[in-house]
């Protein structure tokens, strides 16, 4: 009888999970393992394998380095601003709250590209910046066409993320820790070095690395902004489109695929740490 359950048990959980592993495997991992196949082929441009071109040759040093960069300023300024705005917003009930979340948390609606837009509405050729400034000082003051603005237009979508996750996380937290701190004796800024940024570090890593992973692979954004830039989506794109040099595209989607993946790994792990640390 137990062994007739235990089978209607597998017959089940092969029956639900068949429909997700077709999808993953037609769509994920044949895609992806053509994909490091294709990499391991010679490089138009220098005649070597694209996974050793990438080591050897400059400009995708750069690409990389650059688009490594500019994702971990985003992550990190992201965490250090949404997570001040998140724990307050999640403390405090003041009017209009409730406004003032939806706005804040709104560019998750918007795709890359209007994000680029919006950027160049505020440091392009006619933004606001470049009006102001020429009214001042009869000039045009520009940062959106540069790292710069996609500094500006990462930030600007990484900053909901942060504030959503550390606004549920705090509702989590146990305040009666809080309040044994404060009655030992400890400062606001130790409670909220010893209990509450410890109590949120498991949010505040995932949120990192999540910040960090769609920064690497935003292409919207930096594609509206300019095609000049040196970083790794529009290098892929050029790769591809521009010089049809298949071998190095998939060898650099490999690469950046492995870096987004282990960042995202070691988020998990280093979370689980800090769940299991003793208090």
């Amino acid at each position: 009888m137990l062994q007739q359950v235990n089978r209607r048990q597998r017959k089940l959980a092969l029956f639900t999970l068949a429909p997700a592993m077709a999808v993953f495997g037609a769509f994920w991992l044949l895609p992806f393992t053509r994909l490091v196949v294709m990499g391991t082929e010679l490089d138009r441009a220098s005649g070597m394998s694209a996974y050793f071109a990438i080591l050897t040759q400059r400009q995708y040093l750069v690409s990389l380095g650059t688009t490594l960069g500019i994702s971990l300023a985003v992550s990190a300024l992201a965490v250090l601003i949404a997570g001040v705005a998140g724990f307050f917003l999640a403390r405090h009930s003041f009017p209009g709250k409730a406004v003032l979340v939806a706005i804040l948390t709104f560019p998750l609606a918007f795709p890359g590209v209007v994000v680029g837009f919006l950027v160049i509405m505020l440091g392009g050729r006619q933004g606001a910046l470049a009006q102001f400034s020429m009214w001042l000082f009869d000039e045009r003051w520009m940062f959106a066409y540069s790292l710069s603005g996609l500094f500006v237009g990462y930030l600007y979508f990484s900053i909901p993320r942060v504030i959503t996750t550390v606004m549920a996380a705090c509702e989590t937290l146990d305040r009666s820790l809080e309040e044994a701190a404060r009655s030992l004796g400890a400062s606001p800024w130790r409670v909220t070095r010893d209990v509450i940024i410890p109590g949120i570090a498991p949010a505040l890593l995932s949120t990192a690395a999540i910040c960090f992973a769609t920064s690497m692979g935003a292409f919207g954004t930096a594609f509206t902004l300019g095609t000049r830039m040196s970083i790794m989506p529009l290098t892929i794109y050029g790769e591809f489109t521009n010089y049809a040099n298949f071998a190095m595209a998939a060898a650099l989607s490999v690469v950046l695929g492995a870096i987004t993946w282990l960042a995202l790994s070691l988020s998990r792990k280093l979370a689980d740490t800090s769940l299991g640390a003793p208090a």
